[in-house]
């Protein structure tokens, strides 16, 4: 019996010539990632004893979360993990102003590759089955068994097949794909599951795009997620758990949007009515890369925000904030009235750069809207695509781009 793709690289990862569902393997672990939460990993390892990292060139620590500090207490971790850096050799260290969001970082400098085993300290580790890796999210006790061993046990998971057909309707993008998925199959539909999409529509997204499917797909419980890679695919006769098939342009004629308080709340655009907003948040890690600034300003130019609302910007890395400066889309967000954020995690984890007062309602790109995940617990986050999210900062209140751009 063939092979899905999370099966093939725990088989090849744990030393088997084949896996199935169910079965516990040990895997080696080709990469190891954390963020500002390596300073909790660091105290688990000091706690076991060990000296020395297994090995510190496959062990990448990238600052995103708070820069730069927003506290002393932050500085405080910021100071430990550097010193700890130092102190092990990790080579692959990205410092405020270096790096940028951990999941963006990765993939800009080459660290994921189709077939790696990845693990990280944050549940969106999922992103790099973008680029074939069987990526997943652990704790901070596990990672510290990773620093010591460079392995670590899995539950091989069975797999959902996804596939779509079709093309997206014009300011439908991937991103309003996802969340009509999650929307579909719910917050625990894919509990433990590898996720495997495929087809016509998903070949035919950018890299960018695929991202935003392989992040989001932790938000309904899948371990693992994967869209197309040269080079690797799964055995023709693979057997899968359940088989989904979508048509973009049937099933998601317009935006999509994850309504307060769950991801798996989700309803179209034209079924909210009216619903102002005071914040609009283009970035994350989920959609803070250039095609999605391209679009907001797309939509942006030559117009103003709208006098209630706010829009943030946050560059997902230092290199797409350069690139999107010298591509001119910085400045037109900027003259629309936007603030742009250093590249980092910003309002997405709810401790600083744009939370939310108690009342307020904003609409993100971002990839999670739990109560009080931006702020206040009486704020409410609409998520939706970086189109929508630039044509409701102008309208102050959602709104489809079309009523913007027309």
């Amino acid at each position: 019996m063939g092979m899905t793709l999370a099966e093939k690289i725990l088989a090849r990862a744990s030393g088997r010539p084949a896996v199935e569902p169910g079965q516990v393997v040990v895997a080696r672990v080709d990469l190891a990632l954390s963020h500002e939460n390596a300073d909790l990993v660091r105290k688990s390892f000091r706690e076991i004893g060990v000296p020395r990292v297994w090995d510190p060139e496959k062990i990448v620590i990238i600052l995103d979360h708070r820069v730069p500090a927003e506290s002393e207490k932050t500085a405080t971790t910021h100071q430990a993990i550097r010193e700890f850096v130092r102190e092990q050799g990790i080579r692959h260290f990205y410092d405020v102003g270096r790096g940028g969001i951990c999941h963006q970082v990765l993939a800009e400098n080459g660290h994921v590759r189709p077939g790696m085993v990845v693990v990280g300290t944050d549940s969106h580790t999922t992103t790099h089955g973008a680029f074939g890796a069987f990526a997943a999210g652990i704790g901070a006790t596990e990672m510290a068994g990773v620093w010591i061993e460079g392995s670590l046990w899995f539950r091989v998971p069975s797999t959902f097949r996804i596939e779509v057909e079709g093309e997206f309707a014009p300011w439908v993008s991937a991103k309003d794909l996802i969340l009509y998925i999650i929307g579909q199959l719910g917050a625990d539909g894919a509990d433990y599951r590898a996720v495997e999409f495929d087809g016509p529509a998903i070949r035919a997204l950018s890299a960018a795009s695929r991202m935003v499917l392989a992040n989001l797909s932790m938000e309904m419980g899948a371990k693992v997620a994967f869209t197309p890679v040269e080079g690797l695919a799964p055995d023709p006769d693979a057997r899968y758990e359940r088989c989904f098939r979508f048509d973009a342009a049937r099933d998601i004629p317009e935006p999509q949007i994850a309504c307060p308080h769950a991801v798996d709340n989700v309803k179209p655009l034209s079924a909210l009515g009216e619903v102002p907003v005071e914040q609009a948040v283009l970035g994350s890690c989920t959609n803070g890369r250039l095609e999605d600034f391209e679009v907001a300003a797309r939509i942006l130019a030559g117009r103003r925000m709208h006098d209630r609302t706010r829009l943030i910007v946050i560059p997902a890395s230092q290199r797409i904030y350069l690139e999107a400066m010298r591509l001119g889309y910085i400045q037109t967000l900027v003259e629309a009235g936007a603030m742009v954020n250093p590249p980092g995690c910003g309002p997405c984890v709810g401790v600083h750069q744009g939370i939310l007062a108690a009342g307020e309602a904003c609409v993100s790109s971002t990839n999670r809207n739990f109560i009080g995940r931006m702020g206040s617990k009486d704020s409410r986050v609409y998520l939706a695509s970086p189109a929508v999210v630039a044509a409701s900062a102008v309208a102050g209140r959602l709104a489809h781009p079309a009523e913007v751009v027309a």
